[in-house]
């Protein structure tokens, strides 16, 4: 039996007022965007369809459709956040010697508080801190490591009224930042590094990110392979879902990262990246995290630069336009200096 998905397109935005053109339907919190159009896909076949034409098909596709589109449309909540202010934003701090852009610089307790307090005077959302780096090639850092880099900043940071995230993939981490202060957990191995973690999440009721990775950071990056990038990841999502709820994990408050740059190339990031509003059809809040990597080099070439600002802004401002409710960014008063310019512009 063919499995079909529905991906919403030519979206309508309006910074000022609803965007609502007539036949059109808006989508999730945003009333400023809207879309009259889906692509209707498959793995053989792909095929655009305006709204007013769905009455059309048979009846088991018209109410796959239609299920897919109630999951669009519904608005979407995470934990205290209803993303009426889309899209929000998530700073990054790492307290690692060797992450990928920022390694070293917030890697003792005053510099990394220090870098909390400008980033919530900046309008962070989420504060995101992580002990080990997860860039392509990197080696798995021991556990008590990894919290001896962590307790300290959090301990401080702890003090502001910030909401924290903890990036980590092991249990030790998780179970004693959680005595400290852990809001949520944003695990890069789509929970599934370490075997305590489902247990972990099904007790403490936390809120959490399933992640998209291929294989480890270790080696994700060697000759990444999908069959459809995008349709592959979404099968990921649902049987993840799947899982976390016959695991007994009741709650909704989950957010689904595709993983750009965990494990595909170029081509593959700008085709999830093109694609992304398929997601939107799983009826989850979407947290994507495009700053300053690898892909921005690939397409710049000569123009690249050390921070990749142009890069990052430009794919923050196309995925405000698709709807993701998160981004994760290192350089968040520039993304958010830019979107502020694009909506008194647009």
């Amino acid at each position: 039996m063919t499995k079909y998905y529905t991906r919403a397109c030519n979206f309508s935005y309006n910074s000022k007022k609803k965007s609502k053109k007539s036949n059109s339907l808006t989508l999730g919190n945003y009333k400023n965007i809207s879309f009259d159009t889906i692509e209707l896909i498959s793995r053989k076949s792909k095929k655009t369809i305006k709204i007013d034409n769905i009455k059309k098909f048979n009846n088991n596709l018209k109410n796959k459709i239609l299920n897919d589109l109630k999951n669009i449309k519904k608005k979407k909540t995470f934990s205290k956040f209803n993303f009426s202010g889309q899209p929000m934003l998530m700073g990054i701090i790492n307290t690692t010697p060797d992450s990928f852009s920022d390694g070293g610089i917030f890697n003792n307790n005053i510099k990394a508080f220090k870098r909390a307090r400008e980033l919530l005077k900046q309008g962070c959302d989420i504060i995101d801190i992580g002990g080990e780096s997860t860039k392509p090639g990197a080696n798995t850092v021991k556990e008590k490591k990894e919290w001896n880099r962590i307790k300290g900043p959090l301990k401080k940071i702890s003090k502001l009224k910030a909401f924290i995230s903890i990036d980590t993939r092991k249990y030790f981490v998780m179970k004693n930042a959680y005595k400290t202060k852990m809001d949520m957990l944003n695990d890069i191995s789509g929970l599934s590094y370490d075997i305590k973690t489902l247990e972990f999440l099904k007790k403490t009721k936390l809120p959490f990110v399933i992640h998209h990775i291929k294989k480890s950071p270790k080696d994700m990056q060697i000759k990444p392979h999908y069959r459809n990038i995008c349709l592959d990841i979404y099968d990921f999502f649902e049987n993840k879902l799947k899982q976390i709820r016959e695991y007994g994990i009741k709650h909704n408050n989950i957010i689904l990262d595709p993983g750009i740059g965990f494990g595909k190339n170029m081509k593959h990031n700008i085709t999830l990246l093109k694609n992304i509003s398929l997601f939107h059809s799983l009826g989850y809040p979407l947290l994507v995290g495009t700053s300053r990597k690898r892909f921005i080099k690939d397409i710049s070439k000569d123009n690249d630069s050390e921070k990749r600002y142009g890069g990052t802004i430009s794919s923050c401002l196309y995925l405000m336009m698709q709807g993701v409710q998160l981004l994760r960014v290192h350089d968040l008063n520039e993304v958010k200096q830019s979107i502020k310019v694009f909506k008194a512009l647009y």
